[in-house]
Formats: structure tokens, C-alpha cells, sequence
């Protein structure tokens, strides 16, 4: 199965084509803003790097969240929009779960792992997981010092925010991976999911009303 992953739910933005479980082409640029310009290009030059044209993909895979309101919404538009113009399904996979994910397998042995994303709030996004990636946890807006209620024994967090747990979790570690999701794990998350049903709606995932009010 070739998947076309994209990722603007935080302060990255990626793209990732992957056949079977195999990186075709992959871009990744930390960004807080700039992903609406950025995307399509990437998107484009993962295409020419890996010699396919689009007809060749059978699967599109986006994050949906919890994330940055204005990355999200340029995510999910492009994601939606390539699917209509294509005719291709496309497939929502959780951001908390992604940075998770993108923990390696040796640092999630007997932890608790803790995926943590900004949200320029005093509470982060945050969800718990065990060490085979199965939620203890919904994802949800929580002051740090409440995490450690989610969270039975040894941590090991990740995140674009999960420094600001550590004063709160003695013991904690935090994990090798980068602090945003890869489009690369995206791609390989959605190709176990959508055969199996689990794919999320291509929905943003709010946790919060936006920051704005009526004129």
C-alpha cells in the first residue's frame, strides 16, 4: 500500500509517501508558521523524489489533532481537498498518538509514555499511553501538575511541550524522539489502521473553543 502522509498540527510541517512500510520520500521542516505555503511543495517534491505520479497512491493520511487551530485547518484542507480531486480515501490519525509512536520501542519499554503538544494554554494537550501504544487515556487539556494523576509508574514523555512536565514528574524522562509528529510515523500508523477500521474521521479533534470572539 503507498500512503501520502501530511502533517500541520503543530510546529512542523511534513509530508511522507511510503510504500509497505518502506520511506519512498520524506520532508520534514520545523515551522510555527508558513505550512499553508510550504505544503504542496513538499508535497510535490516527495512525488518527483520517489518517481510516482499521484494515480500510484492508494492512501492519504492526515493528523487531526488535538493541535494548533490554524495548522490543523491547513492540514485538513489539503488533505481533503487532494481526496476529492483524487477520489482517493483518507484516513485521520491522532497527533498525540503519532508523537508517541515515533517513540523508539526501547524507551517505551516498561514506561508509561506520555505525549505532550502545546497549546499555548497553561494546560498542554496531553495523552497516556502504555508501552504497546494502547491509550490509557483520552486526550485532553491538563494543568501540569494534574499529570501525574494519568500516570502509573516510570514516564517517559514526548512532545513540543513536554518540558514543561518535568518539574511536576520526578523521575520522568523525556524520550530521544522529535518533539512533533512525522509524517513518516503518520503514514505507517494509518496504513495499519484503515484495513482494520481505526482510521479517526478527517475531523479536527478540538479540545478547546478558538480563541476568538464575534464582532
Amino acid at each position: 500500500m503507498i500512503v501520502l502522509a501530511i502533517d500541520t498540527s503543530t510546529s512542523a510541517c511534513s509530508v511522507a509517501l511510503t510504500g509497505d512500510g518502506v520511506v519512498l520520500a520524506a520532508r520534514l521542516r520545523p515551522m510555527a508558521r508558513g505550512q499553508s505555503e510550504a505544503l504542496m511543495p513538499m508535497v510535490a517534491e516527495c512525488l518527483a523524489e520517489a518517481g510516482l505520479a499521484f494515480s500510484a497512491i492508494d492512501l492519504l493520511a492526515v493528523t487531526v489533532g488535538p493541535g494548533a487551530f490554524t495548522g490543523l485547518r491547513i492540514g485538513l484542507a489539503a488533505a481533503r481537498g487532494l481526496a476529492l480531486a483524487s477520489g482517493l480515501p483518507l484516513a485521520g490519525v491522532s497527533s498525540t498518538l503519532a508523537v508517541a509512536a515515533a517513540v523508539p520501542e526501547a524507551e517505551r519499554a516498561g514506561r508509561t509514555v506520555l505525549a505532550v503538544i502545546e497549546s499555548r494554554r497553561d494546560e498542554p494537550w496531553v495523552q497516556a499511553f502504555d508501552s504497546e501504544l494502547r491509550p490509557l487515556s483520552e486526550a485532553m487539556a491538563l494543568a501540569p501538575e494534574r499529570a501525574a494523576l494519568l500516570l502509573p509508574g516510570p514516564v517517559v514523555m514526548a512532545g513540543d511541550a513536554a518540558e514543561r512536565l518535568l518539574p511536576f514528574l520526578p523521575g520522568a524522562v523525556t524520550a530521544s524522539s522529535p518533539g512533533w509528529p512525522d509524517a513518516r510515523v503518520v503514514a505507517d500508523l494509518a496504513a495499519a489502521q484503515w484495513p482494520l477500521g481505526r482510521s479517526l474521521p478527517p475531523e479536527p479533534l478540538y479540545l478547546r473553543p478558538p480563541d476568538v470572539t464575534m464582532a
